[in-house]
């Protein structure tokens, strides 16, 4: 079997983070999203993967490399502008030589991986086989109505769903999916739609299996999303301590301090990872926070948050909870008097204040 990860999309919705950075290269729990998927691939024995690659496909290049760092090959695979999840198996059919695949998007998270999804495919060999997990919010996603354990229909988004079955980001096909991919049309959206592909084979009579995923599962699509993957993951680690840690300060719980960083006359309490280069100084970093490196934090506190490489925080009394803060950023206090408040924001940013 081959891999292919679809990591075209321009992350609309992570604005402004997005405006500068891939959406499947933001990162949880200090690891960017992409890499989840990747190693969920190879944890299944797919060692040739493929990535669909659009607007920031030099920013993905330069992170994921050839793939040599996971042992596998990496090929990418260019898609000239966002066609559609359907239009991007459409242009990737040499690549994947005929032979059955999975195709993971790239802002996905699955708590259990796909090992076991893809050892049932393999020994089952249906045409196709779909995970489905139930979402309070199922007119956001393609939508599966099943009728004894098998699916009728499928709906990209339905404004009034039937079921509360959401497609999760994983699909597994034998080589039929490119013959139903060619024979559909653009949505409404002017998108080739997989879910059409998919209803395409249901009315063909071929083989579609569904599979309702355990445990939980994550799309990257808003930074509410980002923060709940970011405390599912963190939930998963062990206390590793590498870096430095004064006697005046205080680690509580399943925290991980990378190599080089610097704890001094502070409390972190997990679960939390700060990051290599980190200097975290009379502060306190409270659960769920994800710390990147060469960030500084300085007579503040924050929790439930993730800081991208090199921002600074600095002498803030007031806690910062449920935040992204995006690299290089610098929050701090101004001694302005009289006291005033000065931005300066992006596009699409959001500002809460007190």
């Amino acid at each position: 079997m081959r891999g292919l990860i679809l990591s075209g999309g321009r992350g609309t919705r992570l604005r402004p983070l997005t405006f500068t950075n891939a959406k499947q290269l933001v990162p949880v729990a200090n690891k960017p999203v992409l890499f989840y998927g990747i190693e969920a691939l190879v944890a299944a024995g797919i060692m040739e993967i493929g990535i669909v690659v659009g607007d920031t496909r030099e920013e993905i290049r330069s992170a994921v490399g050839d793939g040599s760092h996971w042992g596998c090959r990496i090929t990418y695979i260019e898609q000239e502008a966002p066609l559609g999840l359907a239009h991007a198996v459409l242009i990737s059919e040499d690549f994947l030589k005929g032979e059955p695949f999975v195709m993971y998007l790239g802002d996905n998270l699955i708590k259990n991986g796909i090992t076991a999804l893809v050892d049932e495919f393999r020994v089952r060999r249906p045409n196709a086989q779909i995970l489905l997990a139930h979402v309070p919010n199922p007119s956001q996603f393609g939508v599966a109505e099943l009728e004894g354990g098998r699916i009728v229909k499928l709906v990209e988004k339905p404004r009034h769903p039937k079921s509360d079955l959401a497609l999760v980001g994983v699909y597994m096909f034998d080589p039929n999916i490119f013959p139903a991919v060619k024979a559909i049309s653009p949505s409404w959206r002017g998108e080739l739609e997989i879910t059409d592909a998919i209803q395409h084979l249901v009315d063909q009579g071929l083989i579609v299996e569904p599979h309702v995923v355990d445990g939980w599962w994550k799309d990257m699509g808003k930074v509410e999303d980002l923060l709940e993957a970011n405390r599912l993951v963190l939930e998963t680690f062990e206390q590793r301590i590498e870096g430095s840690v004064d006697a005046e300060s205080r680690i509580e719980g399943k925290v991980v301090i990378e190599k080089g960083a610097q704890v001094v006359a502070s409390v972190i309490r997990g679960p939390a990872i700060i990051g290599m280069n980190a200097q975290i100084s009379h502060s306190y970093v409270g659960p769920f926070s994800s710390i990147h490196n060469n960030v500084k934090i300085t007579d503040s506190e924050i929790e439930h948050s993730i800081v991208l490489e090199n921002a600074a925080i600095e002498s803030i009394n007031d806690r910062i909870e449920s935040s992204l803060i995006g690299r290089n950023a610098r929050i701090s206090k101004l001694s302005l008097k009289p006291r005033a408040w000065r931005f300066n924001i992006g596009d699409n940013s959001e500002i809460g204040v007190h």
